[in-house]
């Protein structure tokens, strides 16, 4: 079921080739632990020269002025030191020779500390500290060899998984240091934000990072957790790490499968899908994450619902351009980056949609549907459901300072009944949206404006584009389109 390589925009490509030159030493002179060379997927690294790096980068010296170049500075940006992820390959600027030995080694970060298995999913006597992951256990690698004899059979077509640059090339971050959302300067207020709350405890995932990062392990509310986003397909999930009684943590594998991030665990480097949660090759295949709601909201929004909230610091670790957006003008050129196979032509492939997902079941509600109706009622998976869009939240994928994105709104799902009482929610002129019964109104994170009474339930969702949800969910309705 191999699938032809769909054509991607040159000025995508010439960026992303553009972006990866100058950060390959830089990420390799940063990575601990042991030193791995191979790569995940099908088939070898694509050249550089041919293809770029995985996920693009920020040049420091700056790319032509083309849409979807390199920024050619990082003016108006935060003072971290400009660089970018690496990519596993060093091209060197002016000849553009082949890679380099020495930049082709990728970290692979040694986790094989161990801790007891929580149990029940009780939180831990301090819940905000970090939960150590369980050993690396002694099974074939997917990772190293997804064609190995030794695994189970694999979910998908392995001529599907690209391998584009080294495991780890683009640096997971390992229970960072996070700081208090109040004291926060600088962020703009329209600035994107992942926002995940667990057990009470907030946290804010600034886009400004995540996209250089991909994936951060960690711990929040006493439970553990993987906060992925992935840039080429823009969409964000949240994963209770833990399977049975191994507590996994996750790195990026270099590969792709539909244009989607794939995630690796240490412990067993099985492959598994960003979009879906699901192991899809090796020891785990076939186990599921069990996926926590996520939101991406302006830091604004944020900041006002969790006032005592905290905020992932820009002190990762790592020197990275955080502000710059490495993929200018990405989600308005409407060609995915190395998507492989067939677009679905209901929708246009980059258009904005919020996507839903149960089993093999999908439904999309287009945001243009959103932005107009601002309060979408529905049923998907026997639930009743009310979808919620708020405009004042920045594209992270359009101008080269994410600050300075177009207005691309943010989204919410919640069940649409609170206390066995349903709602029946609109925009309200003052802002939020009010239940007309009750008179309460909910912020775009479904808490009530005045802080009290109970919160909307968060429903689990992706903010993303047609052409993956399409791609994962081939069958998928479109809501109100």
């Amino acid at each position: 079921m191999s699938r032809k390589v769909q054509v991607v925009s040159p000025r995508i490509t010439a960026a992303v080739v553009a972006l990866a030159v100058a950060a390959a030493a830089l990420g390799c002179s940063e990575s601990t632990g042991e030193s791995e060379v191979t790569v995940t997927g099908s088939q070898p690294a694509v050249d550089s020269s041919q293809t770029g790096s995985q996920e693009g980068s920020a040049s420091d010296s700056g790319a032509d002025s083309d849409p979807g170049s390199a920024p050619a500075s990082d003016s108006g940006a935060d003072s971290d030191p400009g660089s970018a992820p690496a990519s596993g390959q060093a091209v060197d600027s002016d000849t553009g020779s082949e890679p380099t030995a020495a930049a082709e080694s990728a970290a692979s970060p040694d986790t094989a500390t161990t801790t007891a298995p929580v149990e029940d999913g009780s939180p831990p006597a301090d819940p905000t500290g970090p939960i150590q992951s369980t050993q690396r256990e002694d099974v074939p690698s997917a990772l190293r060899d997804p064609f190995g004899s030794g695994h189970p059979e694999p979910l998908v077509d392995l001529d599907e998984i690209q391998g584009i640059v080294p495991p780890d090339a683009i640096p997971a971050l390992e229970d960072p240091a996070f700081e208090p959302a109040a004291g926060v300067a600088w962020l703009a207020p329209v600035e994107p934000v992942l926002a995940l709350e667990v057990n009470g405890d907030a946290r804010a995932y600034p886009l400004r990072i995540m996209t250089w990062h991909e994936l951060v392990n960690g711990t929040v509310g006493g439970v553990p957790v993987t906060v992925s986003y992935c840039p080429l397909c823009n969409s964000a999930v949240a994963y209770d790490r833990r399977v049975g009684e191994r507590i996994l943590d996750f790195g990026t594998s270099g590969a792709l499968l539909n244009s989607s991030l794939v995630m690796y665990d240490r412990q067993t480097e099985s492959l598994w899908s960003h979009y879906t949660g699901e192991a899809v090759v090796g020891h785990l295949t076939g186990a599921q994450l069990d996926l926590i709601p996520v939101q991406t909201v302006s830091f604004e929004r944020f900041l006002s619902s969790h006032p005592d909230g905290q905020v992932l610091g820009l002190d990762t670790g790592h020197s990275r351009r955080y502000g710059q957006n490495p993929y200018e003008f990405y989600d308005s050129n409407n060609r995915p980056f190395l998507f492989r196979g067939p677009l679905d032509d209901r929708l246009e492939p980059i258009t904005r949609v919020l996507a839903l997902r149960d089993g093999s079941d999908g439904a999309v509600i287009p945001y243009d549907v959103l932005e107009e109706r601002r309060v979408v009622p529905f049923t998907f998976a026997g639930m009743e459901l009310v979808a919620l869009f708020e405009p004042g939240t920045a594209s992270a994928l359009d101008r080269s300072l994410i600050e300075e994105g177009r207005d691309v709104g943010a989204t919410g799902v919640f069940v649409s009944s609170v206390g066995g009482q349903t709602l029946e929610l609109s925009a309200d002129a003052g802002g939020g949206f009010v239940d007309a019964a009750s008179g309460v109104v909910y912020d775009i994170l479904g808490r009530p404006s005045d802080g009290s009474g109970a919160a909307l339930e968060p429903v689990e969702h992706l903010d993303t584009f047609w052409f993956a949800a399409a791609a994962f969910y081939p069958d998928a309705e479109i809501i109100g389109g």
